[in-house]
């Protein structure tokens, strides 16, 4: 898309003429989807299949900050945080309804140069906008994305079902996306104070990626069913390590020992935590928004996937009554709890 140079106020198209005028190049890829935009609702036919639905919402000056936040990253990343929760399900997303609420401070070029992201994130996970509503805000930018999915039943995979002596696995490195935030909150900072000063981000492309536009692992349902392997349970990353190895044990019923010293945490992000002063294991385990999928798995299954850099075995789950545990790096065992941050709260 080329760069608006112009500005076009909101009020001359109103809602319908800017729903119009933002999904008109829509291309259905589903066969699923009967009928998206432009009726009273969508249809959809999964043909036997389960169905999987999922809504996460995305509010200025909580979730997302437009001063260092590019709006197309900012779409990009609404329709992948989305999607995550559809994989995490080891369901296949099709289909994404988008709503958003929108202040006068934004002109019909800014809501495209959103939604040119989220049509790039709906492209390369092959989903169809459907749906949505638009109204306005007086405070800023809220969006609302509902994922729906399909699976067939002996396919899909719940968060309450590892039970004792299971693998605890996870995909790809923790901790960058919270470590990028840190980043990009300083370079915010010394910007305000000193407006002259352009950001000093060289080098540190990764970490700053994986907050402002995370990628889904719509790899790794492919890759585990390649393997022949099937989870037990599974969980996307979102809110932090700690948090979601907690969800998976109090649903199951289990306990857990995590090993401090298996957590994947990548260079990049170990090095800038430590010129933050902060301890990179409490980034991936509080940091959250990483969006890796992390799983559990029988045993008997573990030399199928111990030599894929992609999965890494960070702990196995034990009884209820043995708790849920962090083995440090000096083997001491000590409770584990989620510090991660509130939705409720700002960051």
């Amino acid at each position: 898309m080329l760069e608006n140079t112009e500005r076009t106020e909101l009020s001359s198209l109103g809602e319908f003429g800017l729903i119009k005028h933002l999904t008109q190049f829509i291309e259905i890829v589903n066969e699923s989807t009967i009928k998206g935009v432009g009726d009273d609702a969508a249809v959809i036919d999964f043909k036997g299949k389960q169905t999987v639905i999922s809504t996460d919402m995305l509010v200025e000056s909580v979730h997302f900050d437009l001063a260092y936040t590019p709006l197309k990253h900012l779409g990009y990343k609404a329709v992948s945080v989305n999607v995550s929760d559809i994989y995490a399900m080891n369901a296949v997303p099709r289909q994404i309804t988008v709503s958003l609420a929108i202040s006068s401070k934004f002109s019909v070029e800014a809501i495209e140069e959103l939604y040119s992201g989220m049509m790039l994130a709906c492209h390369k996970h092959k989903v169809d906008i459907i749906g949505g509503d638009t109204t306005s805000s007086k405070s800023g930018l809220i969006i609302s994305i509902t994922a729906i999915g399909e699976a067939s039943p002996e396919d899909l995979i719940y968060r309450n079902t590892s039970k004792e002596g299971d693998l605890l696995c996870v995909t790809g490195d923790l901790g960058a996306a919270y470590i990028g935030l840190q980043l990009l909150e300083r370079e915010k900072k010394i910007f305000m104070e000193s407006p002259n000063v352009q950001p000093d981000l060289e080098g540190n492309d990764y970490i700053i990626e994986r907050q402002l536009k995370p990628e889904a692992r719509k790899d790794i349902p492919v890759l585990l069913q390649k393997l022949e392997v099937k989870p037990t349970a599974m969980i996307d990353v979102s809110d932090g390590l700690a948090s979601e190895i907690l969800h998976l044990c109090t649903d199951s019923g289990t306990g857990c020992n995590l090993y401090e010293e298996k957590i994947p945490i990548d260079p990049a992000a170990y090095n800038t935590a430590r010129e933050f002063n902060l301890d990179p294991t409490v980034c991936a385990l509080s940091g959250g928004e990483d969006y890796e999928l992390l799983f559990t798995i029988d045993q008997s299954d573990f030399p199928k996937i111990k030599a894929n850099p992609d999965i890494t075995v960070i702990g196995h789950m034990t009884a209820k009554k043995d708790g849920v545990n962090l083995i440090t790096k000096g083997g001491t065992s000590t409770p584990l709890t989620a510090q991660g941050w509130d939705a409720l709260l700002k960051k």
